[in-house]
């Protein structure tokens, strides 16, 4: 399963198998694929994430957002489209600042370098038999 943030990227829950020294784990573990406008992108190298065919992404769903913040649902709609074109305006101009998701990660630009950073809580959230396992792979 997966969200699409029009504009910005879209993350997903993926289950991978990795090989361990007696046995084969298969672990859940999000990822983030980036969406951004591609002038956003001139001067940065961001990882590439391929998030198969068969997972099922969804767009944003701004009823429940909200619902969630009491706030009308086109109010919440348009604060996170200015958010996202806030975000990439300072991108193209240069300033490489963070940009923070609640109990999830961090999409930071360090050395021109522009990459979600998962917080432990959310990986080990989605997987709770090879936490550590998916902590290392994410």
């Amino acid at each position: 399963q997966g969200v699409l943030v029009a504009g910005l990227g879209t993350f997903a829950m993926l289950q991978e198998q990795f090989q361990g020294k007696e046995e084969v784990y298969v672990v859940r573990r999000p990822v983030f694929r980036l969406e951004l406008d591609v002038l956003c992108l001139q001067e940065l190298a961001f990882p590439t994430v391929v998030i198969p065919g068969n997972v099922k992404i969804k767009p944003l769903n701004y009823k429940r957002l909200s619902q969630a913040t009491s706030f009308p649902q086109h109010v919440v709609k348009d604060c996170v489209q200015e958010t996202v074109l806030l975000y990439s305006s300072q991108l193209k101009n240069g300033q490489r600042l963070s940009f923070a998701f609640k109990d999830i990660g961090v999409l930071s630009c360090k050395d021109d370098l522009l990459c979600m950073r998962f917080y432990s809580d959310c990986v080990t959230g989605l997987e709770r038999k090879a936490s550590r396992i998916a902590l290392l792979h994410t």
